[in-house]
């Protein structure tokens, strides 16, 4: 009786054995959990386990049978590691290049939100022109309604300057002289200005950031001045009191070649 006994024990062990292979294939082609491919992943790599779930112990015995079919990790010091993120998912994504075009057009759009980024008009570049008028040489003929000013040089010859004018409701003509001439002026805002702008400084001592510029010729005995300005691209447009802006090198130049006394025939 207890060798039929062993031989039976023996048949069951030597049909377990053959198991194992077949049941590992199936562990192998089915994971525990799902899969994640990511987009920048190389070529396939060996089977690695990034997160590990301590199953429940079966009741299997223990010993050899546990061996071969237990999930368990080995005692060997193991321990399950927490699921990490593959590097590079999320980071280092690069945006297809721009269309140039498309570039293009979005650089307009900016400087057209940003005036300072505006590109100077080139027709309100100093240049000689030929000049028709009346007036004498020495004489400056400010031409409001296309925000030039001429510097009449004789010989049917001026120099002419892009200038900036007042806004609607601040413009003027008439005929004044100049009666003084000051190199980077103070500036104080007159009552009327302040009245319309409270927030402007009561006085600002001459400097870059003045707004009379650089250089600055007073009309008589009003308010009004040919002066510089730090913001080139008003030149063209109607944005003063009343007053007319040039840009600071034209200004300069302007001031250098005109005394005080020159006449000023404002249209």
């Amino acid at each position: 009786m207890f060798r039929k006994t062993t031989l039976a024990l023996l048949a069951g062990a030597s049909s377990l054995i053959a198991v194992p292979h077949h049941a590992m294939a199936i562990d192998a082609a089915a994971p525990a959990g799902p899969a994640v491919i990511y987009a920048n992943q190389g070529a396939p790599q060996p089977p690695m386990r990034t997160a590990y779930v301590q199953p429940q112990r079966s009741n299997m015995g223990g010993g050899f049978i546990e061996f071969l079919f237990g999930d368990a990790p080995s005692s060997q010091g193991y321990s399950p590691q927490p699921y990490q993120q593959q590097p590079g998912y999320y980071g280092n994504r690069q945006l297809p290049p721009m269309d140039p075009q498309q570039q293009m057009l979005r650089q307009q759009e900016e400087a057209a939100g940003d005036p300072a980024q505006r590109p100077f008009d080139p027709r309100y570049e100093k240049q000689l022109v030929d000049y028709s008028g009346k007036e004498s040489a020495g004489t400056i003929v400010v031409d409001t309604p296309n925000k030039f000013l001429y510097l009449v040089q004789g010989d049917g010859r001026a120099l002419r300057y892009g200038i900036g004018v007042g806004r609607p409701g601040f413009t003027w003509a008439g005929v004044k002289t100049i009666s003084a001439k000051k190199e980077w002026p103070a500036w104080t805002p007159p009552p009327e200005m302040l009245a319309r702008r409270p927030d402007l400084p009561r006085h600002m001592e001459g400097g870059p950031e003045n707004p009379l510029g650089a250089r600055a010729m007073y009309l008589g005995s009003s308010l009004y001045r040919i002066h510089g300005s730090n913001e080139p691209w008003t030149i063209g447009t109607n944005v003063s009191s009343g007053c007319i802006r040039m840009r600071n090198e034209d200004v300069i130049d302007l001031y250098g070649r005109v005394n005080v006394g020159a006449r000023v025939v404002v249209m």
